[in-house]
Order: C-alpha cells, then sequence, then structure tokens
C-alpha cells in the first residue's frame, strides 16, 4: 500500500491524504471543509478502481470555484497514479 498526501488548490479543504492498492483507493481523509460531505465522499469511493475516481469525479465544480473537492480528488489521484506509471 502506497500512501499519499495532496494539497489541494482553490477549495476548503486543505490537504487530500488516501492510499492505494492494487489499483484501489482507501482511506481518503480531507483536513478542513464540509465534513460530512467529504467524509461522505471518501466512503463512496472506498475500494473503487483508481481510473474509475478520476472518470467520475474529475471536473466536478463548486460554484465558480472552477474545482471542487471531489475535482481535487480526482486530480491528486490521476497524479498519483501517473507517478506509478
Amino acid at each position: 500500500m502506497k500512501h499519499y498526501d495532496y494539497d489541494t488548490k482553490g477549495v476548503c479543504a486543505r490537504r487530500i491524504a488516501f492510499d492505494i492498492e492494487d489499483g484501489k483507493l482507501h482511506n481518503v481523509k480531507f483536513t478542513y471543509g464540509c465534513d460530512g460531505n467529504l467524509k461522505a465522499i471518501g466512503r463512496l469511493v472506498e475500494g473503487m478502481e483508481t481510473g474509475k475516481v478520476v472518470e467520475i469525479l474529475k471536473g466536478n465544480q463548486c460554484g465558480f470555484k472552477g474545482t471542487s473537492c471531489a475535482d481535487q480528488l480526482a486530480i491528486a489521484v490521476e497524479k498519483a497514479m501517473t507517478e506509478n506509471a
């Protein structure tokens, strides 16, 4: 299992921590942000294939920010995937 920390940009959450094992996402934790919603995202993506997480969440926007916490998670996972390719 490999652990990742990602400092977010343009959203209320400041950091996302997660693990990837065998191409699947685990233990997603957001620092700050909308606690209930972000815990729900973590539960929903637990054990999901990393590519599927990116496919579902990438491009999701929060208001006029041009990104969202879900989008930032997708960006972080995509970055982790390319680092390990």
